[in-house]
């Protein structure tokens, strides 16, 4: 694979899908003008997220979307040569998902459902059951969604299906119980990059890291995306604003001088882990 731009966006997004779609268009553009191949928008950047974490209101939830609906058309549509990866909130039939779908213009790459809900989200949404890897121009990705990359065994399992792009969407709030007088002093801040960074590092793959920004509720969003190497290292970041966090990698080459000595994922014990982890 030679030198690939990845970019992850720190926006805000409500319930408007129009203003949605439109906010979309517009970072599209901008990572297109980056000259990005993949661009990682944020957890429920089509429709917005919940606007009540402790209770939320089942008349007030993001509108549901069918994994064929024209709005995810649309996204493919403006993406076009690009990969740009969109979390929305999915309607499953008898159930509803917290979901992503990477898109091309010809068409959806892969999806995921979030398998990691947090307490609140429990009342809105149903888990879902895998974390699986697919092919793209630039190799191969998998998702993860916000608390999702709290669980070490999630981009575990991405990794040992073969990815080498891990793209993680959120919708990461502030400290709801603990609310820091600064942003930079949250606990939920701290924890965000240190799960970025540690999900690279104890995988040696590339990750790429997108977030909500603004308030809706009761919640603030942290913004914070980036894109991480192998190492563990920041290689671009927005911090708490929006923008983009875009860097210029050359996945394969970078992967390959991480696991040179160490190779995690060759040296794994697996008999020796409780609970039967791969």
């Amino acid at each position: 694979m030679s030198t690939v731009r990845i970019a992850a966006a720190s926006a805000h997004f409500g319930r408007d899908l129009d203003f949605d779609l439109s906010r979309i268009a517009k970072i599209i553009d901008d990572a297109r003008r980056a000259e990005a191949r993949l661009l990682v928008l944020p957890d429920a950047a089509l429709g917005g997220y919940l606007a009540d974490l402790r209770h939320p209101d089942p008349t007030a939830l993001p509108p549901a979307l069918s994994p064929d609906d024209p709005v995810i058309a649309q996204v493919a549509a403006l993406a076009a040569e690009m990969i740009v990866c969109v979390g929305y909130s999915e309607d499953g039939g008898d159930a509803r998902y917290n979901a992503a779908v990477c898109v091309t213009g010809d068409g959806v790459l892969g999806r995921h459902r979030k398998v990691h809900l947090p307490a609140g989200e429990v009342a809105a949404y149903s888990p879902g059951e895998s974390f699986d890897g697919f092919d793209t121009p630039i190799g191969r990705l998998g998702m993860l969604i916000d608390y999702d990359k709290t669980f070490p065994e999630s981009a575990r399992s991405l990794a040992l299906d073969g990815t080498e792009i891990l793209s993680c969407l959120s919708a990461w709030p502030t400290s709801i119980t603990n609310r820091a007088p600064r942003m930079a002093q949250d606990r939920q801040a701290k924890l965000f990059d240190l799960y970025d960074q540690t999900r690279a590092a104890e995988n040696q793959v590339v990750l790429a890291s997108s977030n909500q920004t603004g308030s809706l509720g009761g919640m603030r969003f942290l913004g914070q995306a980036k894109v991480v190497g192998p190492g563990g290292e920041i290689l671009a970041r927005t911090w708490s604003k929006a923008g983009l966090a875009v860097a210029e990698v050359d996945v394969s080459a970078e992967i390959d001088r991480a696991r040179r000595v160490l190779r995690h994922l060759d040296e794994r014990r697996p008999f020796a882990y409780r609970g039967g982890a791969e």
